[in-house]
């Protein structure tokens, strides 16, 4: 019998080769997908896409979407609160594992363990310690698309936004910059792949600039 889980879905490549790599085991049951939301913009938070392409992706891929609002500028505190709202919600329908897709990050790993262990869940890191390098290429190998909707301009310059997710934008970053911008230099949108029933359609809107600091390119659906 399968596990059931909840997986904290962000739209972007990351998260979709977690879940790839999770469905592959045929071991888990994604009860619902699990986003952040900015109340008032409704955006996805970090990322800025649009909450009905989320809808569309979530719709696409055939799991529930369960939308996280939060504060502009949220404190810890209030993301945490929120975050284990929600989470109860799930364990009482026997949900006691939580899907990230980080890579690294050990002191992120730490605060996401120690905060489920408040609520007696515990995490599933399926891309834990893969090689960045190597996670790019197979997900582009693997025929997912992505646009790359943020990228930080203290580390990539403003030409890497709005860009697909493909072998040129690899052969293009930074040796600095991780290729999966695992350190947050970059985000993107999953918009096709393996998983998808179909294609996500969306022209390319304005690129702004944010907090003096992040470029945004902005998806508009179709």
């Amino acid at each position: 019998m399968a596990e059931k889980i909840i997986f904290t879905w962000s739209g972007g490549k990351d998260s979709a080769m977690a879940l790839y790599k999770l469905q592959q085991t045929h071991r888990y049951e994604v009860s619902a997908l699990l986003t952040t939301l900015t109340e008032g913009y409704g955006r996805i938070s970090m990322h800025g896409v649009r909450k009905v392409l989320l809808e569309k992706q979530a719709d696409s891929l055939g799991l529930p979407l369960e939308k996280l609002f939060i504060s502009k500028n949220a404190s810890n505190e209030e993301y945490e609160s929120k975050m284990q709202e929600a989470l109860i919600k799930y364990r009482v329908t026997g949900v006691f594992s939580v899907v990230f897709g980080d890579i690294f990050l050990e002191d992120l790993r730490k605060y996401r363990e120690d905060n489920l262990s408040k609520i007696n869940m515990k995490g599933i890191f399926p891309l834990w310690k893969s090689d960045t390098t190597e996670l790019a290429h197979t997900f582009i190998n693997l025929s997912f698309k992505a646009v790359v909707v943020c990228v930080d301009s203290n580390v990539l310059d403003k030409k890497f936004v709005g860009r697909v997710f493909d072998e040129k934008f690899l052969s293009e970053l930074p040796a600095t910059v991780d290729p999966c911008g695992e350190n947050g230099e970059f985000h993107s949108f999953v918009y096709d792949g393996p998983m998808f029933r179909e294609r996500i359609a969306f022209t390319m809107g304005d690129i702004v600039l944010r907090d003096k600091r992040f470029y945004y390119s902005d998806l508009i659906p179709v």
